[in-house]
């Protein structure tokens, strides 16, 4: 699938000055990748730099064509990759939901003080217009309201009386069913995860620097990315790219709790085209922008959707709960397409079943 979306190499920036180069962190992974290929196919001067750490391209990595080996968590070495660099779209980060709570200093390392190091750098060359790659999961729940239309700030623990007789939606303490809807920008921040607390701490940093610097920062919120090139076989993988490693290997994909947990996924290829919008955009300040496909699709559909594809065995429902997980998290895209002028061009319908066939990134440890 060809990538588009970007304007002429001589774009404008927001201050009068052309953007006429743009530095990339984490280029050699599954969404920066993508960006430095739309980039570069469109003329710009791109500098892809990547720390090939273990966690995603393996111990004994290569490093692809046109990628600089970098450690971002390094100052000075960010600092005098940035000679000339007017934005930086930073990818770099540690990511999935994490295994065990031994894994925080990672995330810690990779996300928390990478980012500090890349606004140090930046501040130090003079560079004050930052891409900075964020994710859905700063919402934890997102937001929610009863039956009866009132918020529910934070839902109750569900009750095992519940989820062991199959009812997994939450519920306020007086029983009523609490619904979804969708989540903007200004929803709360509340991290459920060690990877959604180094999400929510990279905003911070990136926030607090745009306000000391006068810098311009657009968070861009993923929602559940996937495409062709995403990691399989790592405890680190996404759940689309779970299901496609089952498929393959013909067993049938397993669906925690009932199915019906809703999500939104964007397509990679999307999510490029809105690091490129991003980058021209005419922003000040701090501004967190969600990125998704705005078509909401349950956990079990994408399942259904991928085994239907490639004629696998059908979807293992396991009525299994597991701690921390999120029932519903949905994204409202208006303030993308009013801030951004974005909108995704691949629904997950065609998405998916595209990339139930397309190749995956092998991370072998």
């Amino acid at each position: 699938m060809p990538l588009r979306g970007c304007r002429s190499r001589r774009r404008r920036r927001a201050r009068g000055h052309l953007v006429t180069r743009v530095l990339v962190t984490g280029a050699a992974g599954f969404i920066g990748s993508r960006i430095v290929a739309l980039l570069r196919g469109q003329g710009i001067d791109t500098l892809a730099v990547d720390a090939m750490i273990p966690e995603a391209h393996g111990r004994s990595p290569a490093i692809p064509d046109g990628v600089t080996r970098a450690d971002v968590t390094a100052v000075d070495t960010m600092a005098d990759l940035l000679d000339g660099v007017d934005v930086v779209c930073h990818q770099a980060a540690m990511v999935g939901m994490g295994v065990t709570a031994a894994d925080a200093p990672l995330y810690a390392r990779h996300n928390d003080l990478g980012t500090a190091a890349v606004l140090a750098a930046m501040h130090r060359r003079g560079c004050d217009r930052l891409v900075l790659a964020s994710s859905m999961v700063v919402y934890g729940s997102g937001s929610l309201r009863t039956v009866d239309g009132e918020p529910v700030d934070q839902p109750p623990a569900r009750d095992s009386a519940h989820t062991d007789a199959g009812d997994f939606e939450y519920r306020t303490r007086d029983g009523r069913l609490i619904s979804w809807e969708l989540t903007g920008e200004d929803a709360p921040l509340r991290p459920a995860s060690l990877y959604a607390a180094s999400k929510v701490a990279q905003e911070h940093y990136a926030r607090a620097w745009s306000v000391a610097t006068g810098g311009s920062v657009v968070a861009l919120r993923y929602h559940n990315v996937y495409g062709p090139g995403m990691p399989r076989d790592t405890p680190y993988a996404g759940v689309a790219s779970i299901f496609r490693s089952r498929l393959a290997a013909g067993q049938s994909p397993l669906v925690f709790e009932d199915g019906g947990q809703m999500r939104d996924f964007v397509h990679v290829d999307d999510v490029a085209r809105a690091n490129c919008v991003a980058i021209d955009a005419d922003t000040r300040g701090f501004a967190a922008v969600n990125v998704c496909s705005g078509q909401p699709i349950s956990i079990g559909e994408v399942a259904d959707v991928l085994a239907r594809r490639v004629g696998g065995p059908s979807p293992v429902v396991t009525g299994e709960v597991r701690p921390g997980d999120i029932r519903h998290i949905v994204a409202d895209p208006a303030r993308a397409r009013e801030l951004l002028g974005f909108t995704a061009r691949i629904g997950p319908e065609q998405g998916l079943a595209e990339f139930a066939t397309a190749p995956l990134r092998s991370s072998a440890c």
